[in-house]
This record gives structure tokens, C-alpha cells and sequence, in this order.
């Protein structure tokens, strides 16, 4: 899909060097990717100690990913 943004160039320009990115366009993509990645992650921390039937908390995530 084809579409006219109006960019910082700085920023793009460092969007583009931080991710290897080869055009601008894809530069944007994966920003878009990376950030709706970030929303999640942080959707799913939300939910971590909401529910009594998950019985996980972060320290218990923490000790089973140190154990791996």
C-alpha cells in the first residue's frame, strides 16, 4: 500500500541506521512492527498478577527463565 507521510528526516534517518533498514519505507515498517510488539508485551505484563487462576508473578517468571 502506497502512502505520503510527512517525516523528520533526522529521525528517519536514525530509524533507518538503528534497524539496518535499506529504504525508508521498510525503515517505517519495522518501527511499526517493533512498536506494536512493544504494546504487547506490555499488554501481557498488565494481565501478570490480574488473575488469581494464573498464579504467576513476575518474580516466579523471572526464577523459571533464570532456570532455563
Amino acid at each position: 500500500m502506497r502512502t505520503t507521510l510527512d517525516i523528520d528526516a533526522e529521525l528517519i534517518k536514525k530509524v533507518m541506521k538503528a534497524t539496518g533498514a535499506p529504504s525508508k519505507g521498510k525503515a517505517v515498517e519495522i518501527a511499526m512492527k517493533e512498536f506494536l510488539r512493544a504494546k504487547q508485551r506490555e499488554e501481557l505484563s498488565d494481565l501478570i498478577g490480574n488473575y488469581e487462576e494464573f498464579a504467576v508473578n513476575l518474580k516466579d517468571l523471572e526464577k523459571m527463565r533464570k532456570s532455563v
